[in-house]
């Protein structure tokens, strides 16, 4: 399950939106939550690769959320 950077941005940026309605705090902590739940840990080491990378297209909410996620 080899994925496109761009699609990745473009899938995490799609769940960032869907939480954007409930404030920042609540956004992050979603997004990372169903980032851990609900991709495969080879999609989240592609992603944190790109977040390293500079993290290229990723909303503000989005690329807190990563590395948070990355952090824990």
């Amino acid at each position: 399950m080899s994925s496109s950077p761009d699609k990745l941005v473009y899938m995490a940026n799609q769940i960032g939106k869907f939480f954007q309605s409930q404030g920042r705090d609540r956004a992050v902590q979603g997004i990372s939550e169903h980032i851990w739940k609900f991709w495969d840990p080879r999609m989240r080491k592609q992603i944190f690769a790109h977040l390293d990378a500079g993290g290229a297209g990723l909303d503000p909410d989005v690329r807190d959320a990563l590395q948070k996620l990355k952090q824990a």
